[in-house]
């Protein structure tokens, strides 16, 4: 499970450094695909496996289902650490969610969201109060 959220820098090859409290779980190769609100969703091979039996399921007759597997499939990469801690985010996958100078790793339970500092600071939480009503009435108390 990945939690909390980090500041690092994107060098000049275009790499970024995960942090050390996500390693372990995320292992020495892992998938890199868009996510949702132009971030990066970072999943470790067993959690990308567990998405692609989901998907298997849904099915292909459906346009909606089949435009967003190819948004999220089409985007995929597969990436590997380096001994540093460091990973190669491909230059689509950094134009895609804006990431320049610095990024915003951030844990979201079975992901990593990377994100660009100008988008993160966009996230606007003042309605937390509100979603977390419309959450209890799906069941989530916390």
């Amino acid at each position: 499970m990945f939690k909390g959220q980090y500041r690092h820098s994107v060098d000049a090859k275009g790499r970024i450094i995960i942090p050390s409290k996500f390693r372990e779980s995320l292992g020495d190769s892992f998938v890199v695909t868009r996510g949702l609100d132009h971030c990066l969703f970072v999943y470790s091979n067993e959690e990308w496996e567990n998405i692609e039996d989901k998907f298997k399921e849904i099915p292909s007759g459906n346009k909606e289902a089949r435009k967003f597997m190819r948004f999220f499939f089409a985007g995929a990469e597969d990436c590997e650490m380096d001994r540093q801690g460091r990973v190669q985010i491909p230059a689509h996958l950094r134009d895609y969610a804006d990431l320049e100078k610095e990024v915003f790793s951030v844990g979201v339970l079975n992901r990593i969201e990377i994100w660009s500092p100008e988008r993160w600071q966009e996230n606007e939480f003042d309605d937390v109060d509100e979603i977390a009503e419309r959450m209890a009435d799906m069941g989530l108390m916390i």
